[in-house]
């Protein structure tokens, strides 16, 4: 899948994007549950009560992050190799290898939803109301409209 920058002034050129993405992380057992961290990922935690708990949100903080580093067109760092990862001696670390598939979490995240707060005028309200109008569907087809946006157009504005 090619990745299109979108707009003359980005200055990237197109890259194929990576269907999915392993990466080594660092399980920190202690008596309150597991903290997980990645090596090449600074700033990347969670934790879980369990492995299992753990490792969940290990694959949903490393792809969010991942998103995001597309999103923001940085350089995704190759992933340390698990030999040439040193542990802490007092500590009870163990690396696990996370893996994420990357167009699951890509579109989870284009159709994550935005709250948006509005004013209209009281009477409008009113009458809507009465009327049962869901106003985020109106506002959504309004914008879709005005954008110029047809059915199933969506997924190429969504990265």
């Amino acid at each position: 899948m090619v990745r299109s920058r979108g707009g003359s002034n980005s200055g990237h050129e197109d890259k194929e994007l990576k269907r999915s993405y392993s990466f080594p992380a660092l399980f920190e057992y202690d008596e309150d549950g597991i903290s997980v961290s990645f090596p090449d990922l600074p700033g990347v935690f969670t934790c879980g009560d369990d492995e299992e708990e753990a490792y969940r949100n290990a694959k949903e903080a490393l792809g969010l992050h991942l998103v995001g580093m597309e999103q923001d067109f940085e350089s995704i760092p190759v992933p340390t190799k698990i030999k040439d990862l040193s542990l802490n001696q007092n500590s009870d670390q163990a690396v696990v290898i996370v893996n994420v598939f990357m167009p699951l979490m890509r579109d989870r995240v284009k159709r994550s939803t935005v709250k948006k707060t509005l004013t209209i005028q009281k009477w409008i309200n009113d009458i809507a109301e009465e009327n049962k109008i869901n106003f985020s569907q109106v506002l959504q087809e309004a914008l879709k409209e005005k954008l110029g946006i047809k059915e199933n157009q969506e997924d190429r504005h969504l990265h």
